[in-house]
């Protein structure tokens, strides 16, 4: 491996840390706040095309020090699409087999990706899935498998597993610290396990108290996918509220328009989670801008736009205005 030429022996090294982190790309067009740099760190860089990459290899490192997979024991995990997809090629290129519980509602584009990866898929009703996007249903069931089958199967269980918050403490959190000098002041993401807020805050709060950890949610009834409101937050153990400044709430429909702005303003091909965050983040610094000036804000961009172009088709519905031969 070189990184100074980007040589690899195998895209298991393209994986983040703190020596080879994802970019930061400074806002511009749309910089909310005068004196204030907000960077948005595009998490879409890692190898597998998300934020869940980090949290994916260390679980899977994790089984494998247990000595619990094998070409015959892999693994099975519920998923709304990003954690499964890393999972699964993760998981296909180390020779494991991969079974993923996936609600009959998650787009049909990701239940292809899955599959391209290798992995089995269950797909199960929507009554079993109260929580957008994945629910306690297909969570039960993929422990049924891990419990029924224990010589088949391991379960990671990105939403118990403290692995997925140590992901993010011991690189998320370091290269954030070390990319802004330790200037950073406020650091900007959401809930989907809170793998990442959890992880990256304990960091960041070790190395500075009075950094602000501000969680941005969508509103009751969203469809952002792979994102929690709060009260949609018993599925996971991860989530620390106390170590958090701020919860702001925005209108999840703003999630695709703002990633759209983010596209034609900024060149930053956001999926709507990153537009979601980025519209709090700037709901957050226009409040008081003189409060904010001469600090230092992260905003983590999860992945892009291309999985998720149906959804935006259906939130933006003059992009498929002129577009039949």
């Amino acid at each position: 491996m070189d990184r100074d030429t980007r040589v690899y022996d195998d895209i298991f090294q393209l994986l983040p840390s703190e020596e080879n982190p994802t970019p930061l790309v400074r806002i511009n067009a749309l910089a909310p706040a005068a004196g204030f740099d907000l960077f948005a760190k595009l998490e879409w860089m890692n190898p597998f095309g998300s934020v869940k990459d980090r949290a994916a290899s260390f679980l899977i490192r994790s089984l494998e020090a247990q000595g619990k997979l094998s070409g015959e024991r892999g693994m099975v995990e519920p998923t709304s699409g990003n954690t499964g997809l890393s999972l699964a090629v993760m998981a296909s290129a180390k020779g494991y087999p991969m079974r993923a519980v996936v609600p009959d509602k998650v787009p049909l584009t990701k239940k292809a990706l899955l599959k391209m990866a290798g992995a089995e898929l269950d797909v199960i009703n929507d009554n079993l899935c109260p929580a957008p996007g994945l629910g306690e249903g297909s969570i039960a069931i993929a422990k049924t498998h891990a419990k029924a089958q224990p010589d088949r199967y391991a379960m990671p269980n990105q939403y118990e597993n403290t692995e997925n918050t140590r992901a993010h403490e011991e690189t998320t959190g370091p290269e954030i610290w070390r990319q802004t000098g330790g200037k950073i002041t406020h650091f900007f993401a959401s809930l989907g396990t809170a793998g990442t807020i959890v992880g990256t805050g304990r960091y960041l709060k070790r190395k500075n108290p009075d950094i602000k950890l501000i969680v941005v949610v969508p509103d009751e009834g969203h469809d952002v996918p792979g994102l929690r409101t709060p009260a949609e937050l018993a599925t996971t153990n991860l989530f620390e509220e106390d170590l958090v400044d701020e919860i702001v709430e925005v209108e999840g429909e703003l999630a695709f328009r703002t990633a759209l702005e983010l596209i034609r303003k900024e060149g930053l091909l956001a999926g709507p989670s990153s537009g979601l965050i980025f519209e709090g983040a700037r709901r957050v610094l226009s409040r008081d801008p003189d409060a904010v000036r001469g600090g230092v804000g992260v905003a983590l961009f999860c992945d892009d736009a291309f999985k998720y172009v149906d959804s935006f088709i259906k939130h933006v519905p003059e992009l498929a205005e002129d577009t039949a031969p």
